[in-house]
């Protein structure tokens, strides 16, 4: 498994904090099963936090179900992606899956606050979007990095 490290311009050159979450690609022919926000018009790779004493491919499975309401199957994790921001670590762990089936969306209040649904889009077009990270470098600093890690897993996997 590879290890990218990022590094934010904000970065205080030490963190305390850590938050780790569990991606899942889910590519079918030329497309890639993605979380959309509505609201903020904002793209991500479904996934999200590592809860206590949970495995991370069980992780991956959950947050996929919840955000989207597909069962998968996935690998072993692929790629980790170490993202520092100010005093904090975020590390992103990728799976690759494959969908088993069906189940209910379970969105948080803020996933239903910004109107998160699930989409289907080319996987050129959203390298083409998530490749536009820099363009957000002085108006949204949480959607450069976003963009900007999301373009790298996807870069490297796909």
């Amino acid at each position: 498994m590879k290890t990218i490290e990022i590094t934010g311009k904000n970065y205080f050159g030490k963190w305390n904090k850590t938050r780790t979450a569990c991606r899942c690609i889910i590519v079918e022919g030329s497309k890639i099963l993605l979380s959309y926000e509505n609201e903020t018009n904002q793209w991500m790779i479904p996934g999200g936090g590592l809860e206590d004493s949970e495995s991370e491919k069980n992780c991956c499975i959950r947050e996929v179900a919840e955000e989207t309401g597909k069962l998968v199957e996935v690998s072993d994790c692929v790629l980790e992606i170490d993202e520092y921001y100010e005093d904090w670590k975020w590390v992103s762990k990728y799976f690759v899956g494959k969908i088993a089936g069906n189940t209910e969306i379970k969105l948080t209040q803020r996933e239903r606050e910004v109107g998160m649904v699930p989409r289907w889009i080319d996987t050129d077009e959203i390298k083409k979007i998530f490749s536009e990270h820099n363009s957000y470098a002085d108006t949204d600093e949480m959607r450069r990095g976003l963009y900007l890690r999301e373009y790298t897993a996807l870069t490297e996997l796909i």
